[in-house]
């Protein structure tokens, strides 16, 4: 029996240590390529190579993890203990150790937006640098006149802040650089218009602005390269960024945070009645200052007892008003004399040059040959009217004895070829020809 037993017993493979958790290694590599594994992070652990070493546990069980620098730097927010994640990876085999663990790829937070989990991140992170300190906040100049700004170059919130800016003080100096607020490429150009403006002393104060947006649209004003721009900026910078209820760590950094870029606009330069009404408020004041203090150094002198060089004084400069009052009065007199001179020889030159003018006399003569056009206008007429009226009673004659009359009743004239007429028959002999006149057209005949 032991021989055969002896003959059919399995082969044995003896491993190496190392071996062994290679084969493990590519077994669970096969098996788990990828996974999500739920869990909470605990003993998190930075290496000076960049890589988050942590573990990620239940109530009864854990599992170690590994976060490599060239994954977990795309990550919105970093690894801390007590934090309730979803990892994503691969299962591998550290054979160092002999121990199996998941190399995270992936982490998202559990119940906590991964946007929101790295605002407050960075928010306390910087809070605790102290550059939310209100003690570092410089005042913006007054009456600013080049002011910078870092936007985008399209869009409503460039111009509308330059037609506000432009609409409360006319005069001032824009300057934008241009730059992408959203998206790939934004961090680096929002950095280097805040860089710019603070290497080149043109600028008397910069604000960051951009429109209303979601919190993803915004993020470029959460990242820590645009809060650190903004704290290393030489000059005030203003946050202008979204709506009023939007709040980003750049508002937190900047010296002053306006609730929208139109605000923005408004609050940093007053308008010019303003500055008028200021001027004329201080002026008021300086003079109120400047009686108040006359009247000090008038009661003063009093009580030092110079009321008699005082008074010496005043009748001396008393008696050299009423001479220069004298010589005034004196001087109107002068002028008021003049003035009616200059009047009566203007009035006497008025008539005889009225005297002269023609155009009285020519309006006299139009007057009195308009009334003689009249005249003989209606005595043409007259005339006119009398001979037509003679003619018409010698047309009624002429016609009550033209001998037509006598033609129309039948009559006729008849006339030889010389044109005499024919009274008597012997004009007319036989074989003659003559004419008929009748009322209407003539006859030609043959006298038989």
């Amino acid at each position: 029996m032991d021989q055969f037993a002896f003959d059919f017993a399995p082969a044995r493979r003896i491993f190496s240590v190392t071996e062994l958790n290679a084969a493990i290694r590519a077994a669970l590599e096969n098996e788990f390529p990828d996974v999500w594994v739920s869990g909470e992070i605990s003993g998190v652990k930075l290496a000076t190579s960049g890589h988050y070493y942590f573990t990620l546990k239940e109530a009864q069980a854990q599992v170690r993890a590994v976060a490599f620098r060239s994954a977990h730097r795309y990550w919105k927010f970093k690894p801390q203990d007590g934090l309730a994640v979803l990892a994503r990876g691969r299962i591998d085999v550290f054979e160092a150790r002999g121990e199996y663990q998941i190399v995270v790829d992936l982490l998202e937070p559990l119940g906590h937006g991964a946007l929101q989990l790295a605002f407050e991140q960075l928010k306390k992170k910087l809070a605790e640098e102290g550059l939310f300190d209100p003690s570092r906040k410089r005042p913006l100049p007054r009456y600013p006149q080049r002011i910078g700004i870092v936007t985008s170059p399209r869009g409503a919130v460039i111009s509308d802040m330059v037609q506000i800016l432009s609409r409360r003080f006319p005069g001032l100096h824009i300057r934008l650089f241009p730059a992408l607020v959203q998206g790939e490429g934004s961090v680096e150009e929002v950095c280097r218009g805040l860089d710019y403006f603070s290497r080149n002393p043109w600028a008397e104060l910069v604000i960051v602005a951009r429109g209303g947006g979601s919190l993803e649209d915004l993020w470029t004003f959460n990242e820590e390269a645009v809060a650190r721009a903004i704290a290393r900026c030489a000059v005030p910078v203003v946050s202008a960024v979204g709506h009023e209820t939007d709040v980003t760590i750049a508002d937190f950094v900047a010296d002053l945070r306006a609730p929208t870029p139109s605000a923005a606009a408004e609050m940093i330069v007053c308008t010019r009645q303003e500055l008028l009404d200021r001027i004329a408020g201080r002026e008021q004041k300086l003079l109120h200052a400047m009686r108040y203090h006359l009247a000090v150094l008038t009661r003063r002198w009093q009580q030092q007892g110079i009321e008699r060089p005082l008074g010496l004084l005043h009748r001396a400069m008393g008696r050299q008003a009423q001479r220069v009052d004298e010589l005034e009065f004196r001087l109107r007199d002068l002028l008021r004399t003049r003035l009616e001179r200059y009047a009566r020889a203007q009035r006497s030159l008025a008539g005889r040059l009225n005297y002269f003018d023609l155009r009285p006399r020519f309006a006299v003569d139009r007057r009195r040959l308009d009334q003689a056009q009249v005249a003989a206008s209606q005595s043409l007429r007259w005339q006119l009217g009398r001979r037509r009226g003679a003619v018409e009673q010698l047309s009624a004659k002429l016609s009550q004895l033209s001998p037509l009359l006598i033609l129309d009743r039948g009559y006729a004239i008849v006339t030889n070829p010389s044109g005499a007429i024919v009274k008597d028959s012997a004009a007319a002999p036989p074989a003659s020809t003559i004419q008929v006149r009748l009322a209407k057209g003539r006859l030609d005949a043959t006298v038989f």
